[in-house]
């Protein structure tokens, strides 16, 4: 049995019920349910659909997301987040660059390595040896004044939370933001990279080892083993090449506003809702989300 989903975004809701039932009776489906009015609805269907990739470019054209899933297991034990782009709506490294007159040429470079056109570790290196000589101080001027959390996700850790879940945030940024983020969103733990100090200013070196696409997976094993749970009990969501590794592990791995590149390797993808659209694919309706 598989879960066909469908979302439009929270902040201009507009799924076409005819839309909805159309879809159903083509694909054989049972009765709709609606999770959320005008903005999200799910049935069941038998078996996956031949035509899904073609309906779901389609709907995209409608601003509306299409995922079909295993209806088994869908409601998550565990969830795993990626922070910049996804849980905060910038690059925490572009806006440091911003503050040190590099922004231009580190957005670039990040763009491309979040694309997988460049190694992630090399990447990461040179746009902190742009940052040398900043002052630690300006990290906290960037945290108050140029970051902000993505819509819908203190709503997703605390609905999951509220339900017996664990929040695991892993980052290829750096600690100075996700200690903050985490403790703002409620996660249960933060791992990202070090930027390194001497003497108030940033050196231009991470500290190492440099936490990629590998330390992510490794995140999703070490603590899934520890609350002796599996991979297919996690929730995995990212934007970037570097979340691909954590993404096909988990039991559900979500492409949130991706990159091309990445979304041609997921099977779920959300171009137009927000994170609580990760609440939808559990299951959950909007009026038992956790405020």
């Amino acid at each position: 049995m598989f879960t066909v989903t469908l979302l439009t975004s929270p902040a201009k809701p507009k799924l076409d019920a005819a839309l909805v039932e159309n879809l159903r009776n083509a694909w054989g489906g049972g009765k709709t349910r609606w999770l959320a009015p005008d903005e999200a609805a799910e049935f069941d269907i038998p078996q996956a659909p031949d035509n899904q990739w073609d309906i779901w470019e389609d709907l995209q054209k409608l601003q509306t997301d299409l995922i079909v899933q295993p209806t088994t297991n869908r409601r998550k034990k565990m969830l795993l987040a990626d922070m910049d782009s996804t849980m905060i709506e910038q690059e925490c490294i572009d806006e440091l660059a911003a503050e040190a007159g590099v922004g231009a040429r580190v957005a670039e470079i990040t763009a491309r390595a979040m694309n997988g056109e460049l190694d992630f570790e090399a990447a990461l290196r040179e746009r902190v040896g742009l940052l040398k000589g900043l002052p630690e101080a300006v990290i906290g001027q960037v945290l108050d004044q140029r970051i902000s959390l993505m819509p819908g996700g203190q709503v997703l850790v605390a609905t999951m939370k509220a339900n017996g879940a664990y929040a695991a945030l892993v980052s290829g940024g750096f600690t100075a933001f996700t200690t903050r983020v985490a403790a703002q969103l409620g996660f249960d733990e933060n791992r990202a990279n070090t930027l390194l100090v001497e003497d108030g200013t940033l050196t231009g070196a991470p500290g190492t080892p440099i936490l990629g696409q590998a330390a992510k997976v490794q995140a999703l094993e070490d603590i899934t083993a520890r609350l002796g749970i599996g991979a297919g009990d996690v929730l995995a969501v990212g934007d970037g090449a570097n979340d691909l590794g954590m993404l096909r592990r988990a039991g559900t791995g979500v492409a949130l506003h991706a990159k091309p590149s990445v979304q041609a390797q997921c099977d779920i993808r959300v171009n137009y809702g927000d994170l609580t659209a990760l609440l939808y694919l559990q299951g959950y309706r909007r009026d038992s989300f956790t405020a």
